[in-house]
């Protein structure tokens, strides 16, 4: 076997997936359309995103809370997504080096300024749902 063979060979998996998520989309695109209903109405041909008709005005006005809580939720995702890592790496770290008391303290630091934040939602009410 020549070197060009080997490596279009080692490739063959990744086109086998791409082809795949190809086949899957197109599949799936077809299927909604042949088997899917079809149902003619007021608002059936418009775009809308959350599943209601969009009927009435869209200067709809919202509670400060919503956007609180989704303040909220995006500082506690943030958190899992930092503490992931963290918590993979954390058995390869040396119990007694300087290395690990470094990262220690790294991630307590983080886990405070969530738990402010924490604090920060619970003060402003954003938890109490009336």
């Amino acid at each position: 076997m020549t070197l060009a063979t080997t490596d279009l060979k080692s490739y063959l998996p990744v086109f086998i997936i791409c082809l795949m998520a190809i086949s899957f989309g197109v599949l799936n695109v077809v299927a909604s359309y042949v088997i899917g209903p079809r149902r003619a109405g007021k608002v059936k041909g418009q775009s809308v995103e959350s599943g209601m008709n969009p009927i009435g005005t869209a200067r709809k006005r919202f509670n400060v809370r919503f956007y609180l809580i989704a303040m909220v939720f995006l500082v506690f995702d943030v958190e899992v997504v930092f503490l992931y890592p963290w918590a993979v790496t954390f058995p390869n770290l040396q119990a007694g080096s300087h290395e690990g008391l470094v990262w220690l303290c790294r991630i307590l630091f983080f886990l405070f300024t969530t738990v402010i934040a924490y604090v920060y939602g619970y003060r402003k009410g954003v938890f109490k749902f009336d």
